[in-house]
């Protein structure tokens, strides 16, 4: 297999500075056979209050031919079927592993469990860690997707000299971190498949002469907050783009789990294992030509998941795929800050898959999660197609209707910026939305408004469509 067999040049100073802890190294050591271990300095659990077990339960997972989620249509909500439960407990050598300090990539059971989810998503056996004898990536658990996120960022990005190139609407807990990090941002072009490859090559050309790492930031897949799912024929040309111009991917994929479509889509991640690739029949049966000329410079892509939205947004769980090379370097920045990710958080997940058989149980979930906000998203589209586009009368707003995901990013017509409308005139009526200026990358003002449809009720989703419609009109009738 071949590939990028030195890192120096896409590290940031600080990132090549970070050593190892000299006690953060001693953890895998303190587990072997006989060893005794003056040197960890780990509290003494004896001092802990929590003692017993803990208890909670968990719905099973829904069995393949079981019904879609019910409607309740008394106030528009639907939900699973919780009458199938089971008790997971968390007692013993489980909850004095929970409680005490753990290893930097997460609890051992979870990152094995992790390690072969990815596997069977992304096409990663005989790759990644634990399924192969020369491994080429490997995970680490972290704070929500969004820690390892703004690692990576101050890995690959020195503030007021290296470039990232990112969509034109992102994500605004993104721009949060880089607007002030200094950084140049570049915005991609978007419109309803996604990312512009076309305008990447443009934007790519012209920044060649310019001193400085650049690196992609890419949210593929029901992107926050356009919805808009990037398709295959686009993936590829961007990573063939990623190749060619020596870019290090940042692959935000927290909607992933959330899309009927998943199991179709290619992955920035599996593109980047399968050009790690000399050749051969694995290859060919991906849909890539042996001949690509980039097949041997993998070892780009970086991917950050999310479990917030399916199993839970406060428990924090995240998990970051990556290169063994790089993953050392955030897992040295972990070192440095928080250390690891809550142990009992970490427990709980790795319970609540062991009890529902690992992989096959969570896709059984996800599926039943992305009809759940299939459902949703059909409301809030109806909501918006009654009061934004009345029968007989001009258009109000426009929108593509997202395949996934949890917003509707609708364009108001005649209204170039919708920061004072929504943040002034939409609150002062009761009603909430997102304008479009919080997710573009150079602060500009926007037509946009981001629409979440998440948690709403139907009967809600009509009122703030009315509400906004009404808000549209009182500013055409000034």
């Amino acid at each position: 297999m071949n590939v990028i067999s030195n890192y120096t040049k896409y590290l940031t100073p600080t990132s090549l500075a970070r050593q190892p802890s000299a006690i953060r190294k001693l953890m895998p050591l303190m587990k072997n056979p006989g060893m005794v271990s003056l040197g960890g300095g780990l509290p003494n659990p004896a001092m802990f209050p929590f003692c017993g077990r803990i208890e909670f339960q968990v719905s099973m997972p829904p069995s393949s031919n079981s019904p879609h989620p019910s409607s309740k249509a008394a106030d528009g909500v639907i939900s699973f079927d919780r009458s199938k439960t089971t008790k997971l407990v968390l007692d013993g050598e489980d909850l004095e592993e929970a409680l005490q300090y753990s290893p930097t990539p997460g609890l051992p059971g979870l990152v094995s469990q992790l390690r072969d989810i990815q596997s069977k998503e992304h096409n990663l056996d005989n790759v990644i860690h634990g399924t192969g004898s020369n491994p080429l990536y490997d995970l680490s658990v972290t704070v929500g997707s969004q820690d390892a996120l703004t690692k990576g960022f101050e890995m690959l990005l020195q503030h007021d000299c290296d470039q990232l190139f990112l969509e034109n609407p992102t994500y605004s807990g993104a721009l949060a971190f880089l607007q002030p990090y200094g950084v140049k941002l570049t915005p991609i072009n978007t419109d309803n498949r996604g990312l512009d490859p076309d305008n990447l090559h443009a934007l790519l050309a012209s920044s060649e002469t310019a001193r400085g790492r650049r690196v992609l930031y890419t949210i593929p897949t029901a992107q926050n907050p356009s919805g808009i799912t990037l398709d295959n024929e686009r993936r590829r040309a961007i990573y063939q783009l990623a190749c060619e111009h020596d870019l290090i991917i940042l692959e935000d994929d927290p909607y992933y789990f959330l899309s009927p479509e998943r199991h179709s889509l290619v992955s920035f991640l599996e593109l980047d294992a399968i050009h790690c690739q000399s050749g051969g029949p694995s290859i060919t049966t991906r849909g890539l030509d042996e001949s690509d000329s980039n097949i041997g410079k993998g070892g780009r892509v970086l991917r950050f998941d999310s479990f917030s939205k399916i199993f839970s947004a406060g428990m924090r769980i995240g998990f970051v795929t990556a290169p063994i090379p790089l993953l050392e370097r955030i897992n040295l920045h972990i070192q440095g800050t928080n250390l690891h990710n809550c142990g009992v958080s970490q427990a709980m997940v790795s319970q609540l898959l062991k009890a529902w058989g690992g992989w096959s149980g969570l896709d059984s979930h996800v599926k039943k999660v992305a009809t759940f906000y299939g459902r949703r998203r059909d409301w809030i589209v109806e909501a918006a197609d009654k009061h934004l586009r009345p029968v007989g009368s001009a258009p109000l707003a426009s929108w593509t209707t997202p395949n996934a995901g949890m917003f509707l990013w609708l364009q108001l017509n005649n209204i170039p910026d919708t920061k004072s409308l929504i943040e002034e005139k939409a609150a002062a009526a009761n009603v909430l939305f997102v304008p479009g200026q919080a997710f573009d990358p150079l602060n500009r003002p926007s037509s946009y408004v981001r629409a979440a449809y998440s948690t709403a009720s139907r009967d809600d989703m009509n009122v703030a469509m009315k509400r906004l419609a009404d808000l549209i009109k009182g500013c055409k009738a000034t």
